[in-house]
């Protein structure tokens, strides 16, 4: 047996005793947490607030102090007695009381074994479920797959990344596959725009920059258009995920016209605070946060360089995979597993059929039409549309072009076969999101924190916790759901309590470094899921991704880090 294979064993045995000693001997940490609506009232006088797009009425209000889920009471008791209520506090805001756990420490277990038998095996797979069955333990859910696995499975947002992801998106890479479509779009850009390795990526990452909605649906986009002509003109697979991951979150926290800045103003309510105030106030702050968006802004910058072959600051693996690339042809490093079955990095065109590059534009222009166009008359970009109608395209035109309906189909189950273990990782990946939520961690690293913190510590602090908390659960969203209702009071208690002359300010900062660590540690993370798409779609072995990209976001991290210390001491003190 190989020495990792030990080392694995042994961290598996470890976690699991370590999760059945927290379930039985370890208490639970009960915090409040208070979610802030705009609530209104209706024609009949009843408190009521919106949530997506629907009214929903307050109907029992209880005085903050009588709370059952107030701290003072949560600090007494071994269970809370409700799950959620609305309160009104001695200043007349109304708001909503949830109560939430930790184990201290402890609640870092089930992404610390995640994230550390990646590392030790190279197998995110088993990873993953040793993570979510640790995570499951904790919690005293010895019924892994009735009680943890298939309710996940069955939420909806777990049906729409395997619609999105295994059906349409796999099924789409195949027709393309048998027609040739995406080979015959490289040889195209090839002949007219693309003359090397450089121009590849620059027009990968120009396509980066437009697509700046963020998250899965830039990478998929992205990633799904570039391979083909980026593996054409042999451009390392590292170096295309690493410009493929790095220009989707961090470029939506740029520029930042998109569904971001709605879902966040509604995290960052802080009462008595009158520049935060309204809907209109917060994402006024918003966008006068964007200039502080420093990782953003270096992480777009560096993948830019490296679109120019510039690699001072792209770390060894890169350079290295940009060397392999140039002299052997070599996409990938030896031995490694790329996301994306071989049956997708080729084509299977049949006999007699001729490929035409009009099969790949018609399909994509469609797909970013649609997706554009309903983000901007519905509010949110219909992903799924835009990728099932792309799908009946591509299919009705090569039946047009007289391939017969058994090589279509051949081609949807070449491109359904080629993405069902990226579409696993991905499942399991949003469990182990879960587990970790469930068992506290990212509520335990913000609770660390205290008004005694020197002002200028502060904003590296949450950007240190945040990163912490993203890389160990793969969402962003996810973290600032956790970290923002915790960090912005503290940031204005800090801001009071040590006399800043410019609160606002120091205000900004600080949830630029919420936003922005976030987003650092969800590019990171072997479990996020745009870190998996932006691997499966590039044809990228997904630790190779993970440790290859790393060290170039780690640096502009840490260079944002120096900056906003700077900017909080110059400006804001």
């Amino acid at each position: 047996m190989r020495n990792y294979n030990k080392s694995a064993l042994f961290v598996v045995i470890l976690g699991l005793i370590s999760a059945i000693y927290v379930s039985q001997f370890v208490p639970k940490t009960w915090l409040e947490q208070t979610l802030v609506y705009e609530v209104y009232q209706t024609d009949n006088g009843q408190n009521a607030y919106t949530y997506r797009d629907k009214q929903v009425i307050i109907d029992d209000l209880v005085p903050y102090r009588d709370s059952v889920l107030n701290q003072a009471t949560l600090n007494n008791v071994t269970e809370p007695a409700l799950s959620e209520q609305w309160v009104i506090d001695d200043e007349g805001i109304i708001k909503q009381l949830k109560p939430a756990f930790h184990y201290g420490f402890w609640s870092l277990l089930p992404a610390l074994i995640t994230v550390a038998l990646c590392l030790i095996t190279k197998e995110p797979l088993s990873a993953l479920f040793t993570g979510i069955i640790t995570g499951a333990l904790m919690l005293g859910e010895y019924d892994i797959t009735d009680s943890v696995i298939i309710p996940q499975l069955a939420k909806e947002g777990s049906a729409a990344l395997l619609l999105l992801y295994l059906w349409l998106l796999g099924g789409l890479l195949g027709v393309w596959a048998k027609t040739g479509a995406a080979q015959a779009f490289a040889d195209m850009m090839t002949r007219k725009f693309v003359r090397g390795q450089r121009s590849a990526k620059l027009v990968s990452w120009c396509l980066g920059v437009l697509f700046f909605q963020g998250g899965t649906m830039s990478t998929v986009l992205v990633g799904t258009t570039v391979r083909p002509l980026a593996d054409k003109a042999k451009v390392s697979h590292e170096e295309m995920s690493y410009i493929v991951d790095s220009t989707a979150s961090p470029i939506a926290a740029v520029l930042a016209f998109n569904a971001w800045p709605a879902y966040i103003q509604a995290l960052i309510f802080v009462p008595g605070v009158a520049f935060l105030a309204t809907e209109a106030d917060r994402l006024d702050f918003f966008f006068s946060s964007v200039p502080f968006s420093f990782y953003g802004i270096l992480a777009v910058l560096g993948t830019l360089l490296l679109s120019l072959n510039i690699t001072t600051f792209s770390g060894r693996r890169i350079r290295e995979a940009h060397h392999r690339a140039n002299t052997t042809g070599q996409l990938d490093a030896p031995n490694a597993q790329p996301l994306s079955a071989k049956e997708l990095q080729g084509s299977a065109v049949p006999e007699g059929y001729r490929p035409h590059y009009f099969e790949f534009i018609f399909p994509l222009v469609t797909l970013i039409g649609i997706a554009i166009f309903t983000f901007i008359f519905i509010g949110s970009p219909k992903v799924n549309w835009a990728f099932g109608a792309a799908l009946m395209l591509a299919i009705g035109m090569a039946l047009l072009k007289g391939m017969s309906l058994k090589n279509v189909m051949d081609g949807l189950n070449l491109g359904l076969k080629g993405v069902v273990f990226a579409s696993v990782i991905l499942m399991m990946a949003v469990i182990i999101g879960f587990m970790s939520k469930e068992t506290g961690g990212g509520l335990y690293l913000v609770s660390l924190l205290g008004e005694q913190l020197p002002y200028w510590a502060l904003p590296i602090t949450l950007q240190l916790i945040t990163m912490v908390i993203a890389f160990s659960t793969g969402t962003s969203w996810g973290t600032y759901a956790i970290a923002f209702p915790l960090a912005m009071p503290l940031a204005w208690a800090i801001s009071q309590h040590q006399m800043l002359a410019h609160p606002e300010m120091y205000m900004m900062i600080c949830f630029a470094t919420v936003l922005n660590g976030s987003i650092y540690g969800d590019q990171c993370s072997p479990i996020s899921d745009t870190t998996i798409l932006s691997a499966m779609t590039t044809g990228c072995d997904l630790m190779d991704h993970v440790k290859s990209q790393i060290v170039p976001a780690t640096f502009a991290a840490a260079t944002a880090g120096a900056l906003w210390t700077l900017c909080v001491m110059w400006l804001a003190a």
